[in-house]
């Protein structure tokens, strides 16, 4: 399947919203990895940056490749790229070995540690890598057709276990269910916010 065919299914959304040079991405969101849109798109709007997100939520979920995401298949994702610096994009994965690890791949290795920095504060009971050596090739984001790596600066691809986005305490993933959102989720928002105005900052001194 084509980005263009996967845009065209049914129960399939396409959202872009351009405000700062600084972007955040979900583009496996809704059911298919489950939290990573409401992450990133919270995340964006608190600190006043740029978001793309592809939300599935009618089976069959299609995990489309992050290579396979085209921009010369969908306008949005094509101005996007043209209007964001740099990119944190989220992602959702499993690993038994890997049950409470944040993976922090993409080419911008500086904004990658920045980020790993303001998580590791925030997410005291969880392991954050930012080694590239220590990340799984195939979760490491390096592709260069990855979105990722495609604005001017390229960015982070921040991969997140089920155990960062499941509400422990009310067995269902987080914000999905009547026990709302999970405090881990909560804090990881904060700090990809935090993380993200100081980006800014510093990049505009």
């Amino acid at each position: 399947m084509s980005l263009a065919e996967l845009l065209a299914a049914p129960g399939v959304t396409e959202v872009c919203e351009l405000r700062s040079s600084l972007g955040f991405m979900a583009y496996h969101g809704g059911e298919l990895e489950k939290v990573t849109d409401i992450v990133a798109s919270e995340a964006a709007a608190r600190c006043g940056a740029s978001y793309y997100g592809v939300l599935q939520q009618e089976d069959p979920l299609v995990h489309l490749p992050s290579i396979q995401y085209d921009p010369d298949e969908s306008e949005h994702l094509q101005s996007f790229l043209d209007h964001v610096d740099v990119v944190i994009t989220i992602h959702g994965y499993g690993r038994k070995h890997l049950k409470r690890s944040l993976l922090l791949g993409g080419r911008n290795r500086e904004l990658a540690e920045h980020v790993a920095g303001h998580l590791r504060l925030a997410l005291m009971g969880y392991e954050v890598i930012d080694d590239l050596d220590a990340i799984p090739t195939k979760l490491a984001g390096q592709h260069a057709h990855n979105p990722v790596n495609r604005p001017r600066n390229a960015g982070v691809q921040i991969e997140l276990p089920p155990y960062v986005r499941w509400h422990l305490d009310a067995m269902h993933w987080s914000d999905f269910g009547e026990g709302g959102r999970a405090p881990q989720v909560q804090a990881l928002i904060d700090a990809l916010v935090d993380a993200a105005a100081s980006w800014q900052k510093l990049a505009a001194s």
